[in-house]
């Protein structure tokens, strides 16, 4: 086992206050960050690779994943199953790596209710403002009008639920909102339960002190 153990870095925000482009920049910062390649049931998009980007599963495997308990949190949006395969996360964190998911509320809340959730950071992204997020979903250009309709109406219940998360930031200027992120990564990977070799350590240091007396 690693002396260090590893995080579920969670970020979650409505759909343009810019939580992927964080989850890059955090990638590019740290090479040593593993993405979670989640699973879904919808269809590659053009330029999509199965296993990068996503696990593209029929409807069929997705759901018998599920029952065998092979998701660590799965939920149904827009139509299609999404889900974060097991298995890879929990090696991950065993040996003392980092794995950083770009997820909804339901799926944070799954993770923290796990097993494996002493071990997670949750970040919620706020946007500036609400007419800031819809110029951002239009400016993509990758998405038809109803779509972004349909996301604009979901971004309310998506932000009603920061208040569940450790960590909220206002991404109003996407720089400092990095930075911020920075700093909240590397702190959280000193907490003592990320360290168990602490403990071998100050036994070491006691063994040192009786030594002396």
């Amino acid at each position: 086992m690693s002396t260090r153990r590893g995080l579920l870095i969670i970020l979650s925000s409505p759909s343009g206050a810019g939580k992927t482009t964080l989850s890059r920049q955090l990638l590019a910062w740290d090479p040593s960050l593993r993405f979670s390649v989640s699973a879904t049931t919808r269809a590659p998009r053009p330029g999509e690779v199965d296993g990068k980007h996503y696990h593209f599963l029929s409807e069929d495997a997705f759901k018998r994943e599920v029952a065998q308990d092979g998701m660590l949190e799965h939920a149904h949006v827009f139509g299609h199953f999404y889900g974060s395969p097991r298995k890879p996360v929990e090696e991950a964190i065993e040996d003392g790596r980092d794995v950083l998911f770009d997820i909804d509320w339901q799926g944070a809340q799954q993770i923290v209710n796990s097993a494996l959730g002493p071990n997670t950071l949750s970040i919620f992204i706020l946007p500036p403002s609400i007419a800031e997020l819809r110029r951002r979903l239009e400016s993509r250009g990758q998405d038809s009008a109803e779509t972004i309709g349909k996301r604009m109406l979901k971004s309310w219940d998506e932000i009603s639920h920061w208040g569940s998360y450790d960590f909220v930031l206002v991404n109003d200027d996407l720089d400092r909102t990095f930075e911020d992120l920075k700093t909240i990564v590397t702190a959280t990977r000193l907490r003592r339960l990320q360290q168990p070799g602490l403990v071998n350590h100050v036994r070491k240091l006691q063994q040192e002190f009786e030594d002396l007396r």
